[in-house]
């Protein structure tokens, strides 16, 4: 992870009709409360751009000192929306004023609204049902728990393993980091359970064999049958990246596991809700999970994340079994009726591919100008990354990436700290609201930050 320095720096003051930078930065009143944060935090809750959030608007971040920034991070690709979206604030502060903030999984009418809306933009609206969550590690543990439980009950023990892929990533909790692909988040588990297995994921870069016949040969390796696999789970693009799946290996992986009755997940948590110019990412790929695992963009705002999927597999708890404390939250569904209708009703998704369309390919311009530390750039509709290494290689190079994204933070543009198995992802994920003059204002401003680290090397 990034490290930021606390040390102010005077940086040239900037004015125009988005951005304004006016004090040094990190703001020296600001020290304070980091100094309380760290005592008060442990140091893993560390680790952002040094700023302070005061207020956020649509695409543009505040601080209580009259700087802003233009957002590339939507919070971490929550915000879809836009922040502080009045229809949905105006929904969430109906239900506070009513008030109703707790319910538990006593019904209220919102929960029926929001499942059949959610159960709507389903690959089969007559044959899945929908289960409220809070967290996106909530929506992944329970795949991973739907999945078992379908295989053993219809198949029996034997059918076991449950898929995933290198580098993935869904969620920090335990089942959802055995089947995450990242093994330096895994070592203090010592005994692991051995049915989570992993597979390479064929990004084009990091692993540049893309074939499905890959896909069967490491499970070969790991002595793993087709017919002892309980589910596969993939993100629909990998968030290192944003790392997509080639479409006819993701159509092979579909019918491999119709084949063999295996439950395929699409975690959605970071894809999902407009971001790559589809409602869902998977749609790209013209398949059709069984299970979708949703969060972050789904309210545009309040914790909220749920699964999607088909009622055969759904519907094998009984009443009161599976269910989590602050399922269909009042406030956060109230948030998530009125998010589903901003996307659809400004058709944010059709503006994300509209924007991506010219967006995407300016920032490959931009590595295509450095490729020897710059090694790749994906992306889709309104979210993409550059990978940033050391000179020609594919070796991850957290310290150029790191002082690129500090440069923007410096001009006004703020971003989420580089990702990455090696920290070395520049990751852009702007709400599908930001304004196109905005949007051309911080790809120059990107460039531009570009340049001056890349001058310095």
């Amino acid at each position: 992870m990034a490290e930021y320095s606390l040390k102010p720096v005077k940086v040239p003051h900037i004015k125009t009709k988005y951005r304004t930078i006016k004090t040094a930065l990190p703001v020296p009143q600001s020290l304070p409360v980091f100094k309380e944060l760290r005592r008060s935090e442990p140091r893993s809750m560390s680790g952002q751009p040094p700023i302070l959030w005061h207020s956020a608007d649509d695409f543009i971040v505040s601080d209580k000192w009259g700087n802003r920034w233009i957002d590339w991070s939507s919070g971490v690709l929550i915000t879809n929306a836009g922040h502080g979206n009045k229809q949905i604030t105006a929904a969430v502060r109906k239900i506070v004023d009513r008030p109703l903030l707790a319910t538990y999984v006593f019904p209220h009418e919102d929960r029926a609204t929001f499942t059949r809306m959610l159960r709507e933009i389903s690959p089969d609206p007559k044959s899945y049902q929908v289960f409220l969550l809070s967290t996106g590690s909530e929506a992944t543990e329970n795949c991973i728990k739907l999945s078992k439980t379908y295989a053993v009950q219809k198949h029996g023990a034997h059918k076991k393993y449950f898929v995933s892929f290198r580098n993935g990533f869904h969620g920090r909790t335990m089942g959802s980091q055995l089947a995450g692909g990242n093994e330096k988040l895994k070592t203090w588990m010592v005994d692991r359970d051995r049915t989570f297995v992993q597979v390479p994921f064929p990004d084009g870069f990091k692993n540049t064999d893309t074939s499905f016949d890959l896909f069967l040969k490491s499970l070969a390796e790991q002595n793993v049958k087709p017919q002892d696999i309980a589910g596969v789970m993939v993100e629909s693009y990998q968030g290192v990246g944003p790392d997509f799946l080639p479409v006819g290996y993701a159509q092979k992986l579909e019918k491999f596991c119709r084949q063999h009755d295996i439950v395929l997940t699409m975690d959605e948590v970071q894809a999902g809700f407009g971001r790559t110019g589809k409602m869902f990412c998977f749609q790209h790929y013209g398949i059709k999970p069984d299970l979708i695992a949703c969060g972050k963009g789904i309210t545009s705002s309040l914790p909220l994340s749920a699964v999607i999927g088909r009622t055969a597999i759904m519907d094998l708890y009984a009443p009161g079994s599976m269910t989590s404390t602050h399922s269909a939250s009042p406030l956060a569904t109230a948030a998530g009726i009125a998010n589903l209708k901003v996307l659809k009703g400004k058709k944010l998704a059709q503006r994300a591919a509209k924007l991506g369309a010219w967006f995407i390919p300016e920032l490959e311009r931009i590595q295509k100008k450095y490729p020897q530390r710059l090694g790749c750039c994906w992306g889709k509709g309104l979210v993409a990354g550059i990978q940033v290494v050391k000179p020609g290689t594919r070796e991850p190079d957290a310290v150029v990436a790191t002082a690129i994204n500090v440069a923007c933070f410096h001009k006004g543009l703020l971003m989420f700290a580089p990702v990455g198995i090696g920290g070395e992802c520049l990751k852009i994920a702007p709400p599908l609201t930001i304004a196109e003059a905005a949007l051309r204002e911080s790809l120059a401003v990107f460039e531009q930050s570009v340049d001056e680290v890349m001058a310095r090397l």
